[in-house]
């Protein structure tokens, strides 16, 4: 059975894509990241237990926080001509995502740490940037 001539559309359209476009930005992660050094820094200066306890575990849920949204560029906004562009873009999520994690930020209350994250993060949001240009 074929469909009625009026059914059939008359103008078709296509995107390379339809919300990630719009909606995902490395800022996120980037926050995120910001609130994991101003825990670090709030931590280093108060000697209670309790409080360093509380902040180390806010830490670790910032941290996480900011892997999950460099997971979601990486595996829902970033396309295989980011990567032919960017050869070095994978490595660079793999590098920025351990510095959130356990070995990086997430473990350590090493402003260091805190400082190298965001200067990653920041790498990757300038790439970012520049593929919404094109």
């Amino acid at each position: 059975m074929r469909l009625p001539r009026i059914l059939t559309p008359r103008t078709v359209v296509s995107a390379h894509c339809d919300l990630p476009c719009g909606v995902y930005d490395p800022a996120q992660a980037r926050i995120e990241a910001e609130s994991i050094k101003g825990i670090i820094e709030k931590y280093q200066a108060n000697e209670d237990p309790e409080f360093r306890t509380r902040a180390l575990i806010i830490k670790e849920q910032r941290a996480e926080l900011v892997k999950h949204h460099l997971w979601v560029l990486w595996t829902d906004y970033f396309k295989a001509p980011h990567f032919e562009k960017y050869p070095h873009l994978h490595q660079l999520f793999n590098e920025t995502t351990k510095l959130a994690g356990a070995s990086g930020a997430k473990g350590s209350t090493d402003l260091a740490k805190a400082d190298e994250l965001l200067q990653k993060i920041d790498e990757i949001a300038k790439i970012f940037w520049e593929t919404k240009q094109a």
